[in-house]
């Protein structure tokens, strides 16, 4: 009888590095939380609408970074669950998607905002709000060192063109962005106080939205991508220069697409020769180290 145990394998393609990005992404959650609490009880004790508007802004991240730490823990929790017929290996992309989606409708608040405010100005507590951006800045910045190392960690991991965990770098993009925001606020707020610059703060504004946008629209597109099963141009032409040849093979069918941060699966359907078998289709595929999930379809010709 055959050795089944030979032939069979599990489907658990998570990223090398899902437990460090998980607790990183958790540890962020926190400090994002805690300082939103402390901005919405300080503004609603003193009055500050700037303090109160910061941290339900805030609040915003919390809510996307939130899923990406709640898809790291459903992704490791049903990694072998049968149910998922290639693991859960993509629910980080699912989770950058919605992240990505959030991150959209922030910027595009942020703007009609800032027209708004153009338009009619309001006056500003230049001094409240510019101590709010910095405090603000300082979480993010913190924030920011946190992921940037698993960042760093993750690529690391990866292969010149793969290997990236799309739920992780939406967390980064979110604190990055808050960052950004920051820093445009309290050049906008310097230059209010003590230049009367008072329409730099809405300019910044609406330049903090474009660039946030643009980024959620790039995160969007390639998480999406993801999704949609789209093919690995790249993996592709390595299989077919490796399995395609004159007299010997011809690859009839081909599927290519990401199962995970580093994972691929492929379908190969083949053509080929009397000297040529499935097997040796299999072996001249190992040193495609991207594709960890390989189904070969072979007829002689």
């Amino acid at each position: 009888m055959i050795a089944l145990n030979s032939h069979t394998h599990e489907h658990v393609f998570l990223g090398a590095a899902h437990e460090e990005n998980a607790k990183r992404t958790l540890w962020v959650v926190m400090l994002t939380v805690v300082m939103m609490v402390a901005e919405i009880v300080t503004g609603a004790l003193t009055g500050s609408m700037a303090l109160l508007a910061d941290g339900f802004h805030m609040g915003t991240h919390v809510v996307a970074l939130g899923i990406a730490a709640a898809a790291y823990a459903y992704a490791k929790r049903h990694a072998n669950n049968p149910r998922y017929s290639f693991g859960t290996g993509k629910v980080g992309d699912l989770g950058g998607f919605a992240s990505a989606l959030i991150l959209a409708l922030v910027s595009l608040g942020i703007g009609v905002e800032s027209v708004m405010r153009l338009l009619t100005p309001t006056d500003v507590q230049f001094g409240t709000a510019t101590l709010i951006a910095a405090v603000g800045l300082g979480v993010n910045v913190v924030s920011a060192l946190l992921l940037g190392q698993g960042q760093g960690h993750d690529h690391d991991h990866g292969h010149a063109h793969h290997g990236h965990d799309n739920n992780f770098k939406s967390a980064y993009v979110h604190v990055i962005a808050d960052a950004l925001t920051s820093v445009l606020a309290i050049a906008a707020l310097l230059a209010g106080r003590y230049l009367g610059w008072v329409w730099l703060d809405p300019v910044m504004g609406i330049v903090g939205a474009i660039v946030i946008a643009r980024w959620a629209w790039t995160l969007m597109g390639t998480t999406a991508g993801v999704l949609l099963d789209q093919t690995d141009a790249h993996v592709a032409e390595e299989i077919r220069e490796l399995v395609e040849q004159p007299g010997d093979a011809t690859i009839t069918d081909l599927h290519v697409w990401r199962v995970g941060p580093d994972a691929h699966a492929a379908i190969v359907s083949v053509i080929g020769g009397a000297t040529t078998d499935a097997e040796l289709i299999r072996e001249r595929l190992k040193p495609v180290h991207e594709v960890s999930h390989l189904t070969v379809e072979f007829r002689a010709a």
